[in-house]
């Protein structure tokens, strides 16, 4: 794209028309992501190790009582929390789209000889495999999902637990996600980012569209050189406690559970989310 491309563009996307996602498995985008991951500064890609670390120990004693289970960590990232849940001896499976993260999962397994595999691929299109007491899906990933495809991981996820399994999904609540889109425009300038390890300037606006209630994110990145633009959009899907319930019931999910955070309490750092707890009927 050329800089008059920004000017031409259309005034209101429509959702997921101009991308499926942000491009987690370009291996550069990837890598730069990973920097994000395991950076301590921030919990904008991951949390912080203090906070994962209480998370899992909320996962570990209340949600599966201390007992031991084969674990399924979708959208794993670097396997943060797998790797965890692995040392307190559980059976883990990771499952993520970007490379760099799979690889750092990877080295970290064989040097701590953790019971933990992990794979490359799509959560839309792989076989999750069976006989799981816990699915993870975690940090808000539901929401990108096109409402066909979250069906489908729901259905898959249903199929690969145990009788009685446990669901353990971290979404966004309606009202964020509805937040997100009426922000206004921004930018910001960059010598090196998670979109361009050159010099750049992002450019970013948000829409929200009351009749699919989704936001859809369009990224500007201009090269601070060449004045190249790439663009990427990304669109969320919001619900309601009511929509993520009779989603989960009707992939045939019961004992529906609502909590505010991965520790069972407030978490006034991040008040967007929500955790939602579901067992296989």
């Amino acid at each position: 794209m050329k800089l008059k491309d920004i000017l031409d563009r259309k005034s209101l996307p429509e959702p997921w028309s101009e991308g499926d996602n942000i491009p987690w498995n370009d291996p550069g985008f990837s890598r730069r992501m990973l920097r994000e991951h395991l950076t301590q500064s921030h919990d904008l890609a991951s949390r912080r190790s203090v906070r994962i670390d209480a998370h899992v120990d909320w996962i570990h004693r209340e949600m599966l009582s201390g007992r031991l289970v084969k674990v399924l960590d979708l959208a794993c990232g670097p396997g943060l929390y797998a790797s965890r849940l692995a040392r307190l001896g559980h059976r883990c499976v990771g499952i993520d789209f970007s490379p760099a993260s799979i690889a750092y999962a990877k080295r970290q397994t064989v040097e701590e000889d953790l019971s933990c595999e992990y794979i490359h691929a799509d959560i839309r299109s792989i076989e999750y495999g069976s006989g799981f007491g816990l699915v993870m899906l975690i940090f808000g990933e539901f929401n990108v999902f096109r409402p066909s495809d979250a069906a489908r991981i729901l259905a898959n996820v249903h199929a690969a637990l145990d009788e009685g399994g446990v669901l353990l999904l971290e979404a966004h609540t309606g009202e964020a996600i509805r937040e997100f889109g009426l922000r206004p425009a921004s930018w910001y300038a960059s010598e090196s980012g998670v979109f361009s390890g050159l010099p750049h300037l992002c450019l970013q606006e948000n829409f929200w569209d009351a009749q699919s209630e989704t936001v859809t994110r369009r990224y500007f990145v201009v090269d601070a050189s060449s004045g190249e633009v790439t663009r990427y959009a990304q669109t969320l899907k919001a619900y309601t406690e009511e929509q993520y319930r009779a989603s989960l019931e009707a992939a045939g999910f019961g004992d529906v559970r609502f909590h505010p955070s991965l520790t069972g309490t407030d978490d006034v750092l991040q008040r967007d989310l929500l955790v939602i707890q579901a067992r296989r009927q």
